[in-house]
């Protein structure tokens, strides 16, 4: 399953996710994040999600900071970004296979979702 997912953070800040092969998608405004903590709420949201079908997934972000943080190739300083990081690595673990990928953000069709 491939699924998109992007974050905005900011005063209108929101984020979300979008699976082509279904139509499927949900964003949701919360103020009060910063563009690293939406990019991570919508990926948390994703995993969650979809951890009970079992399948592998392929996740696409726009952000490639967190790509590179969930990919162990980047350390992780800000607590609340490791805690994020944490809890999708638990999630991630219930697939057989997750692959994140970055893609630019004039690729992400959840970005233009988003707004």
């Amino acid at each position: 399953m491939i699924i998109y997912v992007d974050g905005r953070g900011g005063d209108s800040s929101g984020y979300g996710y979008y699976v082509p092969s279904t139509g499927e998608s949900d964003f949701v405004q919360k103020s009060g994040m910063t563009n690293m903590e939406a990019e991570y709420v919508a990926i948390l949201s994703a995993l969650a999600r979809y951890a009970d079908l079992q399948q592998p997934l392929v996740l696409y972000s726009d952000a490639q900071t967190v790509v590179s943080q969930l990919n162990h190739e980047y350390s992780i300083k800000k607590d609340t970004l490791r805690e994020m990081a944490r809890k999708a690595w638990l999630l991630i673990n219930k697939y057989p296979h997750v692959d994140i990928k970055w893609i630019p953000r004039n690729e992400n069709p959840a970005g233009k979702m988003l707004g």
